[in-house]
């Protein structure tokens, strides 16, 4: 196991100009951490992985492996295994040999001491009685446990992971998920793994880094990154359905928008004290509806689509009298109740859920309370 430190490290290709794919990224992964780099496609988090693999060099900054810098260093001595989304696996060779290969080009180990590795792996993975096949012999899932097996059997200090479950199905990608938390608890190897999946990022991940236009965004537990986000961009992408946002300015103590006007609490109108354009957030989960207690955050919705989801349902809703982008809503309530089309209903938007944010930066001025942060911290990691 070891660290993993990225200091200012910026890479740009040259291509009809300068394009920079990560920009001054400076991030430092814990020892034995289960780290998630998680943002958009082009967002520059799959670069990121290649440059602390070895298989780009960084324009600019450092790369650290424990106490050893390994910016310029060459993949072969780094002492890090990368698994890749295509799983890359030889199909002329047997899982056995697929396993193996890497050992053997090595040459540092005994044959002997190469099987015996590439077996209890296979058996750690459950695929045992696999180990004479071929991959066209093989599921996706199968595949997936060869590709990791092939890491695993390096042991080395660092596992890289691009993607890995892409290419299965939904069902087998929420089975695999709980697989790798299993066994990265088991190896409590350091473990960098990139996805655009956020699902994946907030379920598996000790720490999420949320990368956009090639800048870190925030790096936290996830339910820091969820309930605390750091501007608008991290707040709109993790969630689904996704936060929604209201642009509006401050005046007299309310924030006036195209669709309603909003009193701001007394912690609400601190927070946003110098700031006259402001976004109103709230997640569509913190939206009550059809409440009998009558407050001064009530709001007349009508019906437009609602999603049934089995435990619950997303209702799309329109302000009622307001036809502007600005005046949707979407909330999710439980899946037992009923909403019909059309119908108008009461909505309310709780001055404790509400999230600020800065209009022309998109910094957060003020975001949800956590209610005990030693539970969160709990529920935001995997059990130890």
């Amino acid at each position: 196991m070891a660290r993993v430190s990225l200091d200012h490290v910026t890479k740009t290709f040259q291509d009809d100009g300068e394009i920079v794919a990560v920009d001054d990224l400076s991030l430092d992964i814990r020892d034995g951490e289960f780290l998630v780099l998680v943002g958009p496609s082009g967002c520059g988090k799959s670069t990121t992985l290649r440059m602390i693999a070895g298989l780009e060099i960084p324009t600019r900054g450092e790369i650290q492996l424990g106490e050893r810098t390994i910016t310029n260093a060459s993949p072969q001595q780094r002492d890090i295994a990368m698994v890749f989304q295509s799983y890359a696996l030889y199909p002329h060779m047997s899982v056995r040999g697929n396993m193996s290969f890497g050992l053997r080009e090595a040459g540092e180990l005994p044959e002997d001491e190469i099987q015996s590795r590439v077996e209890s792996t296979a058996t750690m993975l459950g695929m045992a009685d696999l180990l004479d096949r071929r991959p066209q012999e093989l599921s996706g899932g199968q595949q997936q446990r060869v590709a990791l097996g092939r890491a695993i059997v390096r042991d080395p200090q660092v596992f890289l992971l691009d993607e890995p479950l892409a290419n299965l199905d939904a069902k087998l990608r929420a089975e695999m998920r709980t697989e790798l938390q299993k066994l990265q608890d088991d190896l409590e190897t350091t473990t960098i793994y990139v996805t655009h999946d956020q699902t994946e990022a907030m379920t598996m991940s000790d720490r999420i880094a949320i990368l956009n236009d090639g800048q870190l965004q925030q790096v936290g537990t996830p339910l820091e990154c969820y309930h605390e986000p750091n501007n608008l961009f991290v707040a709109g992408f993790l969630g689904e359905p996704s936060m929604n946002f209201y642009e509006g300015n401050v005046r007299d103590g309310s924030l006036v928008t195209d669709a309603f006007e909003y009193p701001l609490s007394d912690a609400l109108a601190s927070a946003v004290d110098g700031h006259r354009e402001v976004v109103l957030g709230i997640r569509p989960e913190d939206i009550k509806i059809g409440e009998a207690e009558e407050t001064d955050y009530d709001y007349s919705a009508v019906v437009d689509v609602v999603e049934p989801m089995g435990d619950e349902n997303t209702v799309h809703l329109q302000f009622e009298g307001q036809s502007s982008d600005q005046s949707v809503m979407t909330a999710t309530i439980d899946g037992m109740r009923s909403l019909t089309l059309g119908e108008t209903t009461k909505t309310q938007l709780p001055p404790e859920a509400v999230h600020l944010f800065d209009a022309a930066t998109g910094e957060a001025l003020h975001n949800r309370e956590l209610r005990d942060a030693e539970t969160v911290e709990q529920i935001g990691s995997r059990a130890d």
